[in-house]
């Protein structure tokens, strides 16, 4: 073996090993006996904490793998080598310190080192004050002194030892395959995982224990991970200036401005769950309403969907607040509308606890499945920190092949679900589905399950809102599968007891000819998607044409089928009667300044979220850009007020829903199939 590979793998090894060290030491001395992790937790943060270090030891360790054979490298005088034992002490011992100060931090503030931590720096006196009054500062920093010392002097020897050896002269072609092998390792190291997607950090959130994060997460890379999102993007003072009207609207249950307490404990008069229901909630990609034949497309794409919508309750105002298939999936999840201006709040490690209605539908058997990975949009932080018992469901667990970026076909998924729920032992079950195939590059199966195409006149197609042939007939195998789906689903024991859900992630931009004005000239197609709750044997038929929002979804879902439930977010039932007297959908346009707005009954607010720019549009004009808040000045006050309430509680909500997480229960810790 080179010399320089020597010394690589001793550094390597050096630094895993002191990292290994501290993770233990942190979670030795931070463990609560009374509520510990599970063995298979903590072997889990050991695990996926090693990958975590072995990537930042690769990063540090890159520039003595690419420069350590020149005249530039270690064994190339002595000058180079201090230089270099110098270099590899740092990569030691700043890891090593910043590990002391997570430690710190977590005793202090109870969760992992973040990029939050820099906040103090606005204060540097009464920080170092807190510092120096609360740790043993002069003793910490001779051990680490001595510390680098040590290491300093042992890297010094292993150089100058190897430095007087020479290598054994190879053949060039045994070099190239062996710096061949060695940069693929190192690529593997980096990338983390044999995996569509790479190690990310909400890998290290798989649990909904809160300190298996804690113990997982590389402190360094933790903080490097959270620097973009290190300013906190809400205002509480505008929150508590919105909290009485916001209480009022969400029927708060003990109001109170000071603590911004937004729960609400829900016990439905009456409703299904005496029979303890399934649930199926299926996100379709792409779903916009005006594609829809139920929607009013004429040319009928959607048969299948078309008679759950006829078979069930369908709600024909339904508004998702934003396109986007992450921010629909962590909106559905958590009832917040993601305000996040950049990139989305799935994205953001700070905003990684949250309370999820989910987490309430205790002793039900919690699936997810998606025909990709759910390291997409790190959404697997959010699904698995804060629901208990959930099992994902994802690339690599499927008997069929992937066929494109997205993971398998949507039919195969929706069959691979049927049989997986048909396996279950018979306790209820909630299932989410998450199809993709409606997406470019528009794949259609070779093996579909009998789907045909249906070639039309490009020129008809785009008069009824289809850019091309591709797109409509990707959305025509999107209902094919739904009718797939729900063909195997009714041959299911649990058919008759299940409540389905089907509802679109968010629209398209378009236009057609079947459309409304307010549609096209508002973008409203973006955002409008059908709602479909279909059980048969448990629910009569009915359209609902009042607005509604994916906000709704959950808690209309759990007043159906829970005796109770635990709501803290902005999500109202759908069918609750005081609900129907204030229906409403909030929308947003993620910028800089976000373009944030309202739909009420006939009207749509409109305006920045600094408050310039505001309008108010009707919704059945044949004109609908014109601004008519001259015309209508108290529908315009009222759907302003309320839409920046809405929107600084979101934003507040976003960082302080995580504390009505509660502990797993029992019945659901550790659940699997």
């Amino acid at each position: 073996m080179p010399r320089l590979f020597k010394l690589t793998l001793f550094a390597l090894a050096l630094n895993l090993g002191l990292m290994a060290l501290m993770r233990g030491i942190f979670w030795w001395w931070f463990r609560d006996p009374a509520d510990p992790l599970s063995g298979a937790d903590l072997a889990q943060s050991f695990y996926l904490g090693g990958k975590f270090d072995l990537r930042l030891v690769l990063l540090l360790l890159l520039p003595l793998l690419l420069l350590g054979a020149s005249r530039l490298g270690p064994f190339a005088g002595p000058r180079r080598a201090r230089l270099w034992a110098g270099w590899l002490t740092l990569a030691v011992i700043v890891p090593f310190l910043v590990y002391l100060l997570h430690m710190g931090y977590y005793a202090y503030l109870h969760k992992p080192l973040d990029a939050t931590v820099l906040r103090f720096a606005a204060n540097p006196l009464i920080s170092a004050q807190m510092v120096w009054q609360s740790y043993p500062v002069v003793w910490g920093a001779l051990g680490v002194g001595l510390l680098a010392f040590a290491v300093y002097r042992l890297h010094a020897r292993v150089i100058a030892r190897l430095g007087a050896t020479e290598d054994m002269p190879r053949p060039r072609i045994y070099r190239l395959v062996r710096g061949t092998a060695v940069a693929a390792l190192v690529l593997l190291g980096l990338y983390g995982q044999l995996s569509w997607y790479p190690l990310r950090w909400s890998n290290a959130f798989f649990s909904p224990h809160a300190f298996a994060a804690a113990v997982t997460v590389n402190p360094s890379l933790h903080v490097a991970a959270t620097l973009k999102n290190r300013r906190l993007n809400y205002d509480t003072a505008a929150a508590r200036a919105a909290y009485p009207r916001m209480a009022e609207l969400l029927g708060v249950d003990h109001p109170d401005a000071e603590t911004l307490d937004y729960l609400r404990v829900v016990r439905p008069a009456s409703n299904l769950a005496d029979r303890r229901p399934n649930v199926v909630l299926v996100f379709l990609e792409s779903f916009a309403a005006f594609k829809t034949g139920i929607g009013g497309n004429p040319l009928r794409p959607t048969p299948h969907f078309d008679a759950l919508a006829r078979g069930g309750l369908y709600f024909s105002n339904y508004y998702t607040p934003q396109p986007g298939t992450a921010r629909s999936v962590f909106t559905l999840v958590t009832g917040i509308p993601d305000p996040e201006i950049v990139r989305t709040a799935s994205r953001n490690p700070l905003v990684v606890d949250q309370h999820s209605i989910l987490a309430d539908f205790a002793g039900y058997r919690k699936h997810y499945f998606l025909g990709g990975s759910a390291s997409w949009g790190n959404i697997r932080g959010v699904l698995q920190r804060n629901i208990p018992g959930l099992v994902i469901h994802e690339e690599g667990s499927y008997k069929a092949p992937r066929v494109d970026v997205w993971g398998i076909p949507d039919h195969a998924l929706f069959l691979e679900a049927v049989e997986t729920l048909n396996g279950l032992d018979g306790s209820p079950f909630l299932a989410v589905i998450q199809t993709s195939g409606n997406h470019r590059p528009y794949t259609i199966p070779e093996i579909n399950h009998g789907f045909e195409r249906d070639e039309r006149d490009e020129a008809e197609l785009r008069r009824f809102g289809f850019d091309s042939s591709g797109e409509y007939n990707s959305f025509r195998y999107m209902d094919h599968s739904i009718g797939v789906f729900m063909e195997a689903a009714r041959k299911a024991p649990w058919f008759d007891n299940t409540v389905f859900v089907f509802f679109g992630d968010h629209g398209l931009p378009g236009s057609g000819e079947h459309m409304r004005p307010a549609d096209t000239q508002l973008a409203l197609g973006t955002i409008h998607v059908p709602l479909v709750i279909y059980a048969p044997a448990l629910l009569p038929p009915r359209r609902i044409d009042r607005v509604a929002s994916e906000l709704d979804v959950l808690p209309t879902v759990a007043g159906l089928v829970l005796p109770e439930y635990r709501n803290t977010t902005l999500g109202r039932d759908l069918l609750d009667p005081r609900t129907a007297q204030t229906p409403l959908a909030f929308t947003i346009l993620n910028s800089p300044n976000p373009d944030i707005g309202l739909i009420g009954e006939g009207f749509y607010f409109r305006g920045k979220a600094d408050g310039s720019q505001a309008r108010l549009h009707r919704l059945d004009s044949a004109t609908p850009r014109e601004d008519v808040a001259d015309a209508h000045p108290e529908v315009f006050a009222r759907l302003a007020r309320r839409c920046h309430d809405i929107y600084e509680t979101a934003r507040y909500m976003l960082y302080y829903n995580g504390r009505y997480r509660q502990a797993p229960a029992e019945s659901d810790a550790g659940e699997q199939p």
